[in-house]
């Protein structure tokens, strides 16, 4: 697995094709999509909406997207911010994780993590935070195996949608 970094253009600018494959995880992810409500319509994710959501993440100045690529397949991606918007929250954030449907089951998912991690843990943060959805219980499932535990419970920033706010150490 390649994991590259999204330049920091206009989300609008994105090339066609990366635009494309990254719609088509996007909307692989339809039960996630119907749990976010992210989307008008899971069933109907548009490329102008993924590229106005990337647009959306990268506004905020220590935000990075990162996209993995199997065999020239973009397989996931992550959205990252090396400094949450609430000035007391120290510790980076992870976004978003999103494995394409396809690709689900195959360590992709826990891969991208531990790069996420590792990169975190090279610049000598302490730990990683990161929100679940409460009603996606898969999700949780999914970051306590990988030894995340929960801190707090509130609704998120941008939404107000009800969230298990979770922290891994990363020492």
């Amino acid at each position: 697995m390649i994991v590259e970094s999204l330049p920091r253009t206009e989300a609008h600018a994105l090339p066609g094709p990366l635009l494309t494959e990254l719609t088509a995880l996007y909307a692989s992810n339809r039960e996630f999509q119907q749990l976010s409500g992210d989307f008008p319509d899971p069933d109907d994710i548009r490329p102008e909406q993924v590229a106005t959501a990337l647009a959306d993440e990268l506004a905020q100045p220590t935000a990075e997207v990162l996209l993995a690529r199997s065999e020239g397949r973009l397989v996931a991606v992550a959205v990252t911010l090396g400094r949450h918007p609430d000035p007391a929250q120290t510790d980076p954030w992870l976004g978003l994780l999103m494995v394409h449907a396809d690709a689900r089951r195959t360590g992709y998912g826990r891969r991208l993590a531990a790069y996420v991690e590792d990169r975190f843990r090279a610049e000598g943060r302490t730990g990683l935070r990161l929100a679940v959805l409460e009603n996606n219980p898969k999700a949780l499932a999914f970051w306590t195996a990988l030894g995340y535990e929960e801190t707090a419970r509130r609704p998120d920033l941008a939404h107000g949608r009800p969230c298990i706010v979770m922290r891994k150490p990363l020492s």
